[in-house]
């Protein structure tokens, strides 16, 4: 009898999480947002947490996005030049602490290939240089270019079947447009990850993509984003361009959410359970009221 009611019990403690997944799943949605719209419900119902919910929506945003939406851009590239001698670039590698850098050869837009940053270490290991001198060319590794256009579902395999950590990014007449990492593949899929090509300078806040798109991010002040977007923002208690966002939507926003304000529209990028972290804008042509508190 203990036997028998153990396993009741068992079964009775709930089945396993795919099981009540696969029993939200059995509407068979047809579309796409079908799909989110069902896997939300299951997430209100309590049958996955907001976080494996977030990166369920990253995945499928993923096979949506190119390259251009999440590179970074030429101007904030930073680059070693092949012609420079180490003691030139030296202090700003430990500067930027970042662990790649495109090799170029005067130019931005002739890329000789990547230099990893701890083969520096190999010259000046311990503060002393090798006799022999040192030969750029000898730790060179091969550059990957991508188009602007790629999928970033693509480029995630393509990474992880290459194991490749950084692509250049080109424009459709060859010149380079900015660089990509697997890293912000993945920040679509996780969340924001703190790594070496985070930027933090405040120029950098706000970054064009383009002939009217630009990509911001959450934490810029409406004061930026008026003198860049030539917009005229104004509102009580909000301060950023994610404030404006959120308040005039009256709820934390999902990824993919859209919502035209003063002539622009916002598309969320990249959120969390907690707050936006970045913005896709693009000016949609309609002047609507841009005075944010009369939203």
């Amino acid at each position: 009898m203990s036997q028998n009611s153990g396993e009741h019990g068992g079964d009775g403690q709930a089945r396993s999480f795919l099981e009540r997944l696969a029993t939200a799943l059995l509407r068979e949605p047809g579309t796409r947002q079908q799909l989110v719209e069902i896997l939300r419900e299951a997430q209100a119902r309590d049958l996955m947490d907001r976080d494996a919910l977030d990166m369920i929506e990253g995945v499928l945003q993923v096979s949506e996005m190119q390259v251009r939406d999440i590179m970074v851009p030429r101007a904030q590239m930073y680059v070693v030049d092949k012609n420079s001698a180490p003691e030139e670039y030296l202090p700003r590698v430990i500067e930027t602490g970042h662990s790649r850098f495109p090799v170029i050869d005067g130019d931005k837009d002739k890329v000789a290939g990547i230099l990893l940053a701890k083969d520096l270490l190999r010259y000046f290991h311990g503060g002393k240089r090798r006799k022999s001198g040192f030969s750029l060319n000898d730790y060179l590794r091969p550059a990957v270019f991508v188009p602007e256009s790629k999928r970033l579902n693509v480029l995630l395999r393509d990474f992880r079947a290459n194991r490749n950590h950084m692509a250049v990014v080109v424009d459709e007449y060859g010149g380079v447009s900015g660089l990509v990492t697997i890293e912000d593949v993945l920040e679509q899929i996780v969340g924001e990850i703190k790594d070496e090509y985070d930027i933090d300078a405040d120029d950098a806040m706000i970054i064009d993509r383009g002939p009217d798109e630009y990509v911001v991010k959450a934490l810029a002040t409406l004061d930026e984003a008026n003198a860049r977007l030539g917009t005229s923002f104004t509102s009580e208690g909000i301060d950023t361009v994610g404030g404006l966002v959120v308040t005039t939507l009256g709820h934390l926003p999902r990824r993919g959410e859209k919502i035209d304000i003063g002539g622009l529209r916002f598309e969320v990028l990249r959120a969390d359970s907690r707050q936006v972290h970045l913005l896709k804008v693009t000016r949609t042509g309609a002047r609507q009221g841009a005075d944010a508190s009369g939203f």
